[in-house]
Formats: C-alpha cells, structure tokens, sequence
C-alpha cells in the first residue's frame, strides 16, 4: 500500500508520519496527527434518513473508510457494495472491490461515478458537503475513541443497509469476546507497563484511544498517558520512554517500518528496557491497529496471547 495509517486509529484510528501501508486516517505530518484523531468519535447518516424498508435498503454502497468496510462485510452488506478505497484491503472480498479512489485525497467526480445510493467515510466536512451537494446519500463515521464508539457505527450501518440483525448479533459477538480475553488474564497489584509505538520517532497512543482501551481493559499502565495529551497520541522523547521501562512494547509499525525486537534493541539505551531485554517487544499488525472495526476481537487476542507470555510480578 501507498499510505501509512494514522491510527486513530484511528484507531481510530490509529497514527502515522510517513509513507507505508494504511488504515482509516492518514497523512504525512505530525501536526495533522494531533488535530485528526481529536475529532469527535461519533456517526451519524445525513442526507436521508436511512430505514430499512426494501425500497429504502441501498444496493450500491461506496465505502471510502477501511473501517466502515470491515463493518459492512463483517454484517453481511460486502455484496451490496460496488467500491472500496485503495486503502480498504481487508476482507479479501473487500480488496477484490477495491479501486484507486482515495479516502484522504477524494476525487468527488469519481465517486459520483460509481452511481452510489450510500457513500460511508471518515470524518470530513467538505468531502461530505461535496458529497450532498451532488445529492448523495453520506455515512459519516469518525475515528472511535471507545468501543462503544465501534459498536455504534457497526449498529449505524446495520441499520443503513437492512442488516439489523446481523450488526446486532456482531456486536454481541464483539463483547462477549472481549469480555472472555480480559477474565483470562491473571490479575496482579502491580500493573504492567506497556508502550504502544506508532513510529520510531516516539509517536504512541494513550489510553484515551481506541487502541489504548485495548490496554486498559487487559489492567495495564500505559506510559503514554504521563504526557497528558488531549489528542491521545502523543510524541513521547526517548529518555521519556527510557525512564518509565515498560514491560511490554507492541509495534504498530512493523509493514509500514520495518519495526521488530532487533530493530529496538539497537536503538541507544534501549537494551536496558525491561521488555527489550526480557524479549517481550510484539510486532503487531499495523493495518488491525489502526483500525475500530470488529478485528478489534483479533487484536485484543493477540495482546492475550503476548500477556501469557509475560510473568505478572508479584503484588
């Protein structure tokens, strides 16, 4: 892919500062990193109301969000939809649909092209005045900061494209997985440390994210929140990540950077944090970081399976 994601990331979704692979929000500045992941993480339809009458039900849905296209295949309306972004490559039914229109650049004319009844985005005013001034029809979904967040969009869609039901049961499914993996974890009085690197030049993500919540529900510390940053993805100096030792470290830039155990090991004074030098540095999947869709489940596991291997310390 062309475009790393921002994580804001979001999760949502999920946080990137230069050029790899993608996920909902993008770009290439640190600025924009900020100023993208504070918008408000709720959804709304606009244009129409949407009901799930049969004449209502769209059937040549556009999404140019790669969590909104999580959602609806993961619903049951991937064969409703006619075209996905360059960046929704996930699930493969989705990639099969994808084209060269673009979620961060958007070509209005292109996507009017497609003769879509439903166009699902991110968060953006202008495309979606744009998009409305051409009479179309616009899911907006903004970058989630909870699951909560996630679960509605997902109930939002359902409801957009005649899949009640099936976004109902999804989300059901959604927390009673994660409820399980956060009750598998052994508890302890003293919480571990995690790091939660978006880029090597110290960018991460706090608990007031939605990939931060990931965290939090397994009990951990996240070292990001001493920074205090509004936006939940601060620039942490690496003294700063030095100094608070984390236990765990899980690289969210591993396809867009190359990022693993080696690499952070050699990085100066980093072979004397606790999780480098204990081995407990996880390569995670960027694309699943940095995005609020159901995979949220496969992440959360694979943060289990990385605890099981991790000894609690004692209270």
């Amino acid at each position: 892919m062309a475009v790393r994601p921002l994580l804001a990331g979001a999760l949502a979704g999920l946080v990137l500062l230069a050029t790899a692979c993608g996920g909902d929000d993008d770009d290439s500045s640190a600025t924009t990193v900020a100023a993208t992941t504070t918008a408000a993480a709720t959804a709304t339809s606009s244009s129409a109301t949407a009901d799930t009458n049969a004449d209502a039900v769209p059937s040549r849905i556009v999404s140019l969000s790669p969590s909104a296209t999580e959602m609806l295949f993961a619903i049951g309306a991937g064969d409703q939809v006619v075209a996905v972004d360059d960046q929704s490559n996930y699930p493969a039914e989705a990639a099969a649909k994808m084209t060269d229109l673009s979620g961060y650049t958007p070509n209005v004319e292109a996507i009017a092209g497609y003769d879509p009844d439903l166009v699902a985005i991110s968060d953006d005013d202008k495309l979606q005045s744009q998009l409305e001034g051409l009479g179309l029809t616009v899911w907006v979904g903004a970058s989630a900061t909870t699951f909560d967040d996630a679960y509605t969009q997902i109930e939002q869609l359902g409801a957009a494209t005649g899949h009640v039901a099936e976004a109902a049961e999804l989300v059901g499914q959604m927390q009673t997985e994660l409820d399980a993996l956060a009750k598998d974890v052994p508890t302890s009085e003293a919480s571990l440390a995690v790091f939660h690197e978006l880029d090597d030049t110290g960018y991460a993500a706090g608990s007031n994210t939605f990939i931060g919540q990931v965290y939090e529900m397994f009990g951990l510390s996240n070292i990001a929140d001493a920074a205090d940053d509004p936006s939940g993805f601060p620039q942490l100096s690496k003294e700063a990540i030095i100094d608070a030792d984390p236990d765990l470290i899980f690289l969210a830039d591993t396809k867009c950077c190359g990022q693993s155990l080696e690499t952070v090991k050699s990085r100066p004074g980093w072979a004397d944090i606790t999780a480098v030098k204990e081995g407990h540095v996880f390569a995670m999947d960027d694309d699943i970081a940095s995005r609020w869709g159901p995979r949220v489940v496969d992440y959360a596991r694979q943060v289990h399976d990385a605890l099981q291997q991790v000894a609690v310390p004692a209270g």
